[in-house]
């Protein structure tokens, strides 16, 4: 049996990489703030149909951040992801997976996470509490991200896993996570530079 929306096989590799981008462009030293370089960024999630790896990625996604390394507790992240700008690289399947089955993305254009909390948990590496929103639900993810500094700009990497049907995200048929897990896995590398 093939996972199809009304006849068209379905790859919802993405469905939540926002969390992780969101949370992981934290950035900038002080009170400054840095601004994501979208051209050398990607978010990607990976989930699986059928048992298999599926790969996409959100194309357009903002954030306002600020972050300095010796104080991280008081670091913020407030990110913003267009939920059509899903791009599975097929415009069948990018159709269906912002209908209304899946990211709704007429009824919820943008998906967001906002920080709550920022510690240091080793070397270059940071937990990031936060509230992530998906058409319409909220929920508090944790987001571990490692730090890479070249010059002023800072790299921030990780994978995070989430469930998509807590967000609602793949509803009637797709509830069967035989067909589409539950779990996606979201990688995330965030390139940011002071404004």
């Amino acid at each position: 049996m093939n996972a199809s929306f009304g006849g068209t096989r379905c790859r919802p590799a993405a469905v939540l990489a926002l969390a992780a981008g969101c949370a992981a462009a934290l950035a900038w030293e002080g009170d400054a703030q840095a601004q994501i370089d979208a051209a050398k960024s990607t978010l990607v999630a990976v989930s699986r149909q059928m048992s298999v790896p599926v790969e996409g990625r959100f194309t357009k996604f903002d954030a306002q951040i600020a972050f300095d390394p010796a104080k991280p507790q008081a670091g913020t992240a407030r990110i913003t992801v267009d939920t059509g700008s899903y791009d599975l690289g097929d415009a069948s399947y990018n159709d269906s997976i912002r209908g209304p089955e899946w990211f709704d993305a007429k009824a919820w254009p943008q998906a967001t996470f906002v920080s709550t909390s920022v510690a240091p948990t080793g070397p270059n590496q940071f937990r990031v509490n936060g509230n992530l929103t998906i058409k319409g639900h909220t929920e508090a993810v944790v987001v571990p991200i490692v730090l890479t500094q070249q010059g002023t700009t800072k790299i921030f990497d990780g994978t995070l896993p989430i469930h998509r049907l807590a967000f609602n995200v793949g509803t009637g048929e797709w509830k069967d996570t035989s067909t589409v897990a539950d779990e996606v896995l979201i990688k995330f590398h965030i390139v940011a530079a002071p404004k």
